[in-house]
């Protein structure tokens, strides 16, 4: 795609060149650039996406083509403060959305959602129209969970743009919502945002950890509690395997 975007720092964790920078910079990088973000996307990464990444080079393909890469969970942004990135912060999915929902409403940005269920999405909406008035949702689709022929994404692609929405917010879930996006860019028009859980988040479907658990790096145990079937064996693999890529990282390369 032919655009011209400013680049901001990235730190390169085993393979994956994460944006390192706060909120307030990610949120004022969408206001100032919006137009020339049109059929882009931005992946919210994490410690699951990242080592998924290091398993899967065209995953991680994926995940270094997005115009950002947010350090969401506070590992990655302790790693690049290590490395001299200090103004980097965790930027959670849905912290994200928050704060992109206040500007879009001062600046009168539209939103398109898509994935999750029905019944998710008529929660989301009702919530969002309660918790933030004036903001603009422009649509909502729920895919179907089987594979669609090209003709039928073609429908679905035109039937979004047909919104001429400002930010496409895509729940599809690691790594199929980052592979959706990779394949639309340059189809859509609209900035793509995957932030994974953040539809269920907004809809009421789960909570989030209280603030001193988030403070303290413990969201991911109040996740845990929560789906435990779910993410035990998620944590337990990438977790591990993180800390040991890191380990063989700086070893290996004398930092």
């Amino acid at each position: 795609m032919n655009k011209t975007l400013p680049s901001v720092p990235v730190c390169n964790i085993i393979g994956v060149n994460i944006a390192a920078i706060n909120i307030s910079r990610a949120v004022l990088y969408v206001n100032d650039y919006l137009e020339k973000l049109s059929g882009e996307y931005i992946c919210i990464s994490n410690v699951h996406t990242t080592v998924m990444s290091y398993d899967n080079p065209n995953y991680r393909v994926i995940q270094n083509k997005a115009v950002l890469a947010l350090p969401d969970g506070n590992p990655l942004s302790v790693i690049c403060r290590s490395r001299g990135f200090k103004e980097t912060e965790r930027i959670a999915g849905p912290d994200f959305m928050h704060k992109l929902f206040i500007l879009s409403i001062k600046r009168g940005y539209s939103h398109f959602f898509y994935g999750s269920s029905p019944e998710t999405l008529e929660k989301l909406r009702s919530r969002l129209s309660e918790r933030y008035p004036g903001l603009k949702i422009a649509g909502m689709f729920s895919p179907p969970f089987c594979e669609m022929s090209p003709e039928e994404d073609k429908i679905i692609t035109d039937n979004i743009n047909s919104f001429r929405a400002d930010i496409i917010w895509v729940g599809l879930g690691a790594p199929k919502q980052e592979i959706w996006m990779s394949h639309h860019r340059g189809k859509l028009h609209g900035l793509m945002i995957g932030v994974g859980a953040g539809f269920d988040y907004f809809a009421g479907n789960i909570k989030r950890a209280p603030a001193w658990m988030q403070a303290c790096s413990l969201e991911w145990l109040y996740r845990l509690c929560q789906e435990p079937k779910r993410l035990f064996k998620r944590y337990l693999y990438t977790n591990t395997k993180f800390l040991w890529l890191l380990v063989k990282d700086k070893f290996g390369h004398g930092d």
